[in-house]
């Protein structure tokens, strides 16, 4: 992607770090994920559909969460 993306840190990360996950605005019809540990390493895109769908699999416990 050759645009400017802006970063955000899961709302689950929390103050320590650890293993977090981070989402980019700015990709229009895409979500890019990536590690926050490596914001210089690579990232997965999704279309905005399969992002929504896993969202809405994990908010309804139909994936399982780890603690």
């Amino acid at each position: 992607m050759t645009t400017d993306l802006v970063w955000r840190k899961s709302s689950f990360s929390g103050s320590e770090g650890g293993n977090c996950v981070e989402v980019a605005d700015g990709a229009p019809g895409a979500v890019p994920v990536r590690d926050s540990k490596d914001p210089y390493g690579p990232s997965l895109t999704f279309t905005a559909d399969a992002w929504c769908s896993f969202l809405t699999a994990l908010h309804s416990g139909e994936l399982p969460v780890r603690p």
